[in-house]
Parts: structure tokens; sequence; C-alpha cells
């Protein structure tokens, strides 16, 4: 596996490579669609983006945890977590590779 992160600034690299915009136009581009995608989701809508996945916010209640150093009860407040399901197309592709490294 790789430990290469894929940054903003990787993603405004693709769109000028493949799409032609100017490099500041681009960055501009990928914000707009993340600042779409953070708006949704705060906004409790879920977000779907065809052949790639879902994301989702799902309410935790509250409930009892545990410090793992002291073993002493601790109350977790309720929140909202942010959760993906990958698409049944993306699965595929990432398991893709897993088939072909495996008959070696």
């Amino acid at each position: 596996m790789s430990a290469k992160t894929l940054t903003r600034a990787d993603l405004a690299e693709a769109v000028v490579r493949k799409v032609g915009l100017p490099r500041n136009e681009s960055q501009e581009l990928v914000e707009l669609v993340l600042n779409e995608i953070s708006g949704s989701l705060s906004r409790g809508e879920a977000v779907k983006l065809s052949s790639f996945g879902s994301f989702g916010i799902r309410s935790k209640g509250e409930r009892i945890g545990r410090n793992p150093k002291t073993g002493k009860e601790v109350p977790i407040t309720p929140r909202r977590v942010l959760v993906f399901r990958p698409s049944n197309i993306m699965k595929d592709r990432i398991n893709a590779g897993l088939s072909e490294n495996s008959k070696g």
C-alpha cells in the first residue's frame, strides 16, 4: 500500500492536467465542490456520488465509556458522526488488485 495522501492541491493539479483550467480556477473549483459537500452534510443532507459512494450523518446517543488507562467510567455525550458507504463499483475497484496479487 502507498503512504501517499491525496490533498486538495493534488485534486486541483489533476483538474489543471485533465481539464486545462488555470491553476487558480482549478483550486476554486475543488474548494467549491468540497464546500458544497460539507455544507450539505452539516445541514443533515446525505451526499451520494455515483460510482463512488455516499456520505451521511448518523446520530449517536449518550453512553457510558471507560477510560482505558484508569478503568474509570465516563459519560460520552450525544453527537453526530460522519459515515461513508462505498458504492459496489468502488468496492470492486479497491478489491480488484487483491485477486491479482494473491495469484503469485
